[in-house]
């Protein structure tokens, strides 16, 4: 009424009241009644706005790439924001121009340049790879930007959300990685075969060591065996010699008794022949009566008979006829037979 309005701010607006072209009246959440015909309002957002954005940029190989995110800023410094931009309001309480809209494109452009900037330096795999990185750059660049501090802007947060490039330039590089992996997947079996080869490997010299080692010792044993029964063959071939030098030694005393008894023999037959040399001698110019009678001493009656029986065979042909009857061949031969079993 009578052109006097009410304004009521919100703690994340700041308003500055305009009169006669000085600022009678500034703050933020600040409610009060203005005259409307003298009065221009002015009324700028504090709080966090978020923009996404989306752009193509071109890497330093050629490569194109889609950046996708989002930042995050503020109005830190209304009265410098205020100064460029016109964010006046009207009677109905709009404003009055598109500034207010355009400084979230203004914002975007900025956001655009420095991440051109950066990507341009780096090629595809190092932007796909960088995403901190090429972040951190952004932010740094936007914060010491120019227009960022004249407008009184405060970053306070950029995200990538995602990198892409082309499809066809994607899935060359999916292939690549693809055949990069199945190769460090080759590489990992062949590094394992060659492993187990070379654990097989260990395991077949250790066995062949352990079999020269066995080897080794059953040589020695065989060794000491042999050696072994060498010392026998020696000691028994000792014996023998020993045994042959006794057997050689008693016959060579057999040989020297056989000669002495011999040469005893000898001489004992020698004598023998002697004493009949000389009995016969005598025994030349004795009568042989004399001898058999002398031959008779000592005989036994059988024998006496049976030289008698001799006799009477040689003179045969003198006695014509003699008869010899069973008594007296009993009367002969029953003691001869008498003392034969006496004997036994």
């Amino acid at each position: 009424m009578f052109g006097l309005r009410f304004i009521k701010t919100e703690p994340t607006q700041y308003v500055i009241q305009y009169q006669n072209g000085n600022a009678v009246r500034e703050g933020a959440g600040l409610a009060f009644w203005h005259f409307s015909p003298s009065s221009s309002l002015v009324l700028v957002p504090t709080a966090s706005v978020n923009d996404p954005f989306i752009f193509p940029l071109v890497t330093s190989d050629f490569q194109e790439v889609t950046v996708q995110g989002q930042i995050t800023y503020r109005i830190a410094e209304p009265r410098r924001t205020a100064a460029l931009l016109n964010f006046t309001l009207d009677r109905r309480g709009a404003y009055v121009s598109e500034d207010p809209q355009k400084l979230s494109t203004r914002v975007i452009d900025r956001v655009q340049v420095a991440m051109r900037a950066e990507v341009q330096t780096l090629s595809l795999k190092e932007v796909l790879a960088s995403g901190e990185a090429l972040v951190a750059g952004v932010a740094e660049a936007l914060k010491k930007h120019p227009t960022i501090e004249a407008l009184g802007l405060e970053i306070l947060g950029l995200s990538l959300l995602a990198v892409t490039p082309k499809v066809e330039t994607a899935r060359a590089l999916e292939a690549h990685a693809r055949e990069a992996l199945l190769g460090q997947a080759d590489e990992a079996i062949y590094s394992r075969r060659n492993a187990a080869i070379e654990q097989e490997r260990t395991i077949k010299e250790n066995e062949i060591a352990t079999e020269i080692t066995l080897e080794n010792k059953r040589r020695q044993v065989r060794e000491a065996q042999l050696e072994a029964e060498r010392a026998v063959q020696e000691r028994q071939l000792q014996i023998r010699r020993e045994e042959m030098a006794g057997k050689i030694a008693l016959e060579e005393q057999n040989r020297e008794l056989v000669a002495l008894a011999a040469t005893n023999a000898q001489a004992e037959a020698d004598a023998q022949a002697y004493a009949m040399t000389v009995m016969m001698k005598s025994f030349q110019q004795a009568d042989p009566k004399v001898l058999q009678a002398l031959a008779s001493v000592g005989m036994k009656p059988g024998q006496l008979m049976a030289l008698a029986f001799r006799d009477l065979a040689d003179n045969a042909t003198k006695i014509g006829q003699l008869n010899v009857s069973p008594d007296l061949l009993r009367e002969i031969l029953q003691p001869q037979e008498g003392k034969d079993r006496a004997g036994l």
